[in-house]
């Protein structure tokens, strides 16, 4: 454990210019106490590490002083390896610099551990954009990539709905979820977020702004999307499901969100195993839309004119298909519907 740490430490004061006890303390969870008597450790084991005084002090390597990744265990190789997504990253523009961080780290680690991105690449794949999305990144994904690492204020040019809008936009970072490209960045007072693939232009200007040091981009979008998601969710069904309807109830259309909540709600199985729940859906015409998909797996108890659409779609496919001389009678086999 304390090893770990110790290499914890070491590579921090490497990645950075200078660091306090007090803040490496933060960032390893420990006390101050524990920083001070493991800098005494790695001073005493060679490594030139020591400590400015003043305000603006800290503890700080010997310029120059670098570490190699002998310490590296053989599962953290092959993880380092699988972080990596090569496909995005050429996306930004990034390809050539990943590639030659990759050959960078290859070299440094020992001869015993070479083996990992061939090992990692048999095992692991990783395969980001949905099924039906285009493959071509967004035509200004690199543009925008490249104002975000240097702090660039931009203007867009973008699609929204039938006409387009022009905005001066702060670009604090770029998110890839399910295939999709999104900008997000500071207009005015507000944050907002963008879909790329809509983005018509890019204007690079030379003023660059400062961000929030403490502005937390993953957190932003976790907020955000389940903000997103709820705000849909604006009705509410009740249903009565077989076991086979409760199983196939998340692979729905934008039903999984709500599918912990059903079945969190979901009373005991009654005396032909079905359950009894409630839906949170967006729309009463959206269920409609994705419980068909259910066909006789669902009753719908709640609201009364979702049930009645139902039974009439069910009634509708029933004369259908007993109306077909040409095949068997199939009306008995659909529920009835009260």
């Amino acid at each position: 454990m304390r090893a770990s740490r110790l290499i914890s430490l070491l590579l921090l004061l490497q990645a950075r210019e200078a660091l306090t006890a007090a803040e490496l303390a933060r960032e390893l969870e420990v006390s101050e106490r524990t920083i001070y008597r493991d800098v005494l450790a790695l001073s005493a084991a060679g490594v030139p590490v020591y400590a400015d005084r003043g305000r603006a002090g800290g503890y700080r390597l010997l310029g120059g002083y670098r570490t190699r990744l002998t310490g590296m265990t053989r599962d953290e190789a092959e993880a380092l390896f699988l972080a990596g997504l090569p496909g995005p990253a050429g996306d930004m523009g990034l390809a050539d610099a990943v590639a030659a961080a990759e050959l960078k780290v290859l070299a440094a680690l020992p001869p015993s551990l070479r083996d990992a991105p061939a090992r990692t690449g048999q095992r692991f794949h990783l395969d980001v954009p949905g099924w039906y999305a285009r493959s071509a990144p967004p035509t200004w994904l690199a543009e925008l990539a490249g104002a975000i690492w240097r702090d660039q204020v931009v203007t867009i040019r973008y699609r929204r709905g039938d006409r387009e809008v022009t905005r001066r936009v702060l670009p604090y970072g770029l998110i890839l979820k399910s295939g999709t490209w999104y900008l997000v960045g500071r207009v005015g007072d507000d944050l907002r977020t963008y879909r790329v693939d809509r983005v018509d232009a890019v204007e690079a200007h030379e003023e660059t702004f400062d961000r929030e040091p403490d502005f937390d981009l993953a957190g932003y979008w976790r907020a955000q999307a389940e903000s997103f998601l709820r705000g849909m969710l604006r009705a509410e069904v009740t249903l009565r499901l077989s076991p086979a309807g409760l199983r196939r109830l998340r692979h729905l259309a934008e039903i999984p969100f709500g599918y912990a909540e059903a079945v969190a709600a979901a009373g005991g199985p009654d005396g032909q195993g079905w359950v009894t729940t409630r839906l949170p859906v967006e729309s009463v015409e959206v269920a409609y839309t994705q419980l068909l998909g259910l066909g006789p797996e669902v009753e719908v108890l709640d609201p009364p004119e979702l049930r009645a659409r139902l039974a009439e779609a069910t009634a509708r496919a029933a004369a259908r298909y007993s109306a077909d001389d040409a095949g068997p009678d199939v009306s008995e086999t659909f529920p009835r519907i009260y």
